[in-house]
């Protein structure tokens, strides 16, 4: 069949816009094949700064947030060696666990650095509907701590994951755990507590989201609001029990997850007399904002100690210079927790002492005084 003069028109410019937008197609292909992901782009920065690439503390610390699971069969040679070597006089095991664990822990530790290490007990708070609450765990705090436990570690679970036995979520200020906090004043002993995960987390996971890179790589951290209680609800639980107990000392582990808000953290110690708060995990918030995270140190510098959580020799040195250098623009040490970068705050050594020894020895009980000997002449 003939085609008509419009057809005779029409098809080549069809043929045209087809091949037009196949090329735009083929363009847009071919720069997205040349897109890397997030996790892969390391820039090298060609900025000429100072560096002053630290491995070792200006002065002795405790690392109040460690974690060291294998402690009861763990050949502490090897640790300690490293702990010399970045200048801790002393570690906190936040995981002490309880009953033969605990014993265990204890007697390895005892046996050559019982001057080195403190451990921290941990309760099963699911307990708290079975007979025997609480008299039983009571009495095996007492009983811990006149083997040398030093303090109380409360996980996350709490708050969040941990119920009762009718299946309700145990809030971090049920009135059912109230002895237990009143029992660790009573000992004299501190209760660190993680609360709650970063704001971020209850966050939409798009674009938006600066925690996005953790939510991709551990989606199971995300926390739905339509699944979980939201973030202002556990830290306020969290907030009430400080409130309730103020001769107990409490520990807010990760800046209480306001180092992306410390006027706000500010307020809660202003309230709070009892409280103090530590680094683990959450100096990239600090190494951020400069300014505000020196003067707020130095503002707070008696309630702050210094932590690491997950031990890894090597990111101590971030540690270091951000704290003890002003160095500009160098890098955190996992991405998933900052894909910004780092500016030292050169404390003053006044306050770099307080934070690294002298307030934890303020908190946490029995630890030897001469380890610091030369640091405090």
């Amino acid at each position: 069949m003939a085609f008509s003069k419009k057809k005779w028109v029409l098809l080549p410019i069809s043929i045209l816009i087809f091949l037009g937008l196949a090329y735009w197609l083929i363009g847009k292909i071919q720069y997205r094949l040349q897109v890397m992901d997030i996790e892969e782009y390391e820039p090298v920065s060609t900025l000429k700064v100072q560096e002053h690439l630290l491995t070792r503390a200006k002065f002795p610390f405790i690392d109040v947030h460690n974690h060291q699971f294998t402690m009861p069969v763990q050949n502490l040679d090897k640790l300690v060696k490293d702990m010399d070597e970045l200048n801790m006089a002393v570690m906190v095991n936040l995981s002490g666990f309880r009953g033969k664990y605990l014993e265990w822990s204890l007697d390895n530790v005892n046996e050559k650095y019982s001057d080195r290490f403190a451990l921290f007990m941990n309760i099963d708070f699911e307990q708290l509907d079975d007979e025997g609450w609480p008299n039983e765990t009571l009495s095996m705090m007492e009983e811990s701590v006149e083997m040398g436990v030093k303090g109380l570690k409360v996980y996350k679970n709490l708050g969040l994951t941990e119920t009762d036995n009718e299946g309700n979520r145990i809030k971090v200020d049920d009135p059912r755990l109230d002895p237990i906090w009143a029992k660790c004043g009573d000992l004299g002993i501190p209760v660190l507590i993680h609360t709650g995960e970063p704001a971020a987390f209850w966050l939409p996971k798009d674009k938006h989201n600066e925690r996005w890179l953790e939510l991709k790589q551990y989606p199971g951290r995300y926390k739905d609001p339509e699944k979980n209680p939201s973030f202002e609800e556990v830290m306020g639980e969290q907030h009430n029990v400080f409130r309730k107990h103020p001769k107990t000392k409490f520990i807010a582990a990760h800046l209480g997850w306001f180092g992306n808000d410390l006027a706000r953290l500010g307020k809660l110690l202003d309230e709070m007399p009892n409280v103090y708060t530590e680094l683990g995990a959450v100096l990239a918030e600090l190494g951020r904002q400069p300014i505000t995270a020196r003067a707020w140190l130095i503002n707070y510098q008696d309630r702050v100690l210094m932590g690491k959580d997950i031990y890894n020799k090597e990111e101590y040195y971030t540690y270091f210079r951000v704290l003890e250098t002003s160095d500009e623009y160098f890098d955190y040490y996992r991405k998933r927790h900052a894909h910004w970068k780092m500016y030292g705050l050169a404390l003053p050594d006044s306050v770099l002492q307080k934070i690294y020894y002298k307030n934890a020895l303020h908190v946490v009980p029995g630890i030897d005084n001469a380890l610091f000997e030369r640091a405090l002449d």
